[in-house]
């Protein structure tokens, strides 16, 4: 699952990571903890040189009413053990939800860092995952329009497609990943690709360069926002001075050590 993620970078910085425009009544702030039913940043099939604002969490075309599908499962039906080693079919062109999607409404979700917490106490032990050499990195999303149907008022919004976990994911431990494109996949994802082609995309991303550290529960309030949300209540799981001054943040400090003398 990835129900989290952040995006603090300033706004040049991602425009220029992107080569992409801000049209002027797009607002841009720093966000530390993007939730399902908020916006959230994307750059989609349809318009791939404009930032766009969608709904964090899908709604199909067809539906009756909001559904909020923040994730979509790269196997759909298939692996339903999360076995790190599956290499069978994908199954997210057979699902309603995500069948046209897939296909032909594509996104990029730009992103800093994901939360992520063990499958079984989930966000009650929040992570910060991030990709060491890239200080802003793309989500592999899907979107889909909806219009209200007594009010005619029109939605979009997306879901992060995830993956079988990395061995990185693995030491939080979390059965899923987000799928992480590569910068050279964006164009990619973003192009008209046949179906078996955007399959070949929807793997893990080399947990050699993945990084993560532990944060306060505080995160799992999806109103919460702000940076002390991101500092790192424990060591990271390899070190990584860089990593953590590009969150602002520092190791907890050492438990003090005391000397009793009689």
């Amino acid at each position: 699952m990835c129900g989290r993620y952040l995006l603090i970078s300033q706004q040049e910085a991602v425009a220029e990571r992107y080569r992409a425009v801000w049209p002027d009544y797009l607002e841009y702030e720093p966000r530390y903890n993007i939730a399902p039913g908020e916006g959230g940043v994307v750059i989609s099939q349809e318009f791939p040189q404009v930032f766009q604002m969608f709904q964090f969490g899908l709604t199909p075309f067809w539906a009756k009413k909001p559904m909020y599908l923040f994730n979509a499962r790269s196997e759909g039906d298939y692996n339903p053990d999360n076995s790190l080693d599956y290499s069978g079919p994908m199954g997210i062109g057979d699902k309603p939800s995500f069948r046209h999607p897939i296909r032909r409404q594509r996104c990029l979700v730009p992103a800093n860092a994901f939360i992520e917490g063990p499958s079984r106490e989930k966000l009650n032990l929040p992570h910060l995952v991030y990709v060491k050499s890239l200080p802003i990195f793309s989500l592999a999303g899907i979107w889909d329009q909806w219009t209200e149907p007594k009010t005619g008022s029109v939605l979009h919004s997306f879901s992060i497609i995830t993956t079988r976990s990395n061995t990185l994911l693995q030491k939080i431990p979390h059965h899923r990943s987000p799928v992480i494109l590569r910068p050279e996949q964006e164009a990619l994802w973003l192009s008209d690709l046949r179906l078996e082609e955007v399959y070949e995309l929807l793997q893990p991303y080399p947990a050699e360069d993945m990084n993560g550290f532990a944060v306060d529960k505080k995160i799992k309030n999806p109103q919460a926002e702000g940076p002390e949300l991101i500092q790192a209540t424990k060591a990271p799981f390899s070190p990584d001075p860089e990593g953590l001054a590009r969150f602002n943040t520092q190791l907890p400090p050492s438990p003090t050590q005391f000397t009793l003398g009689f």
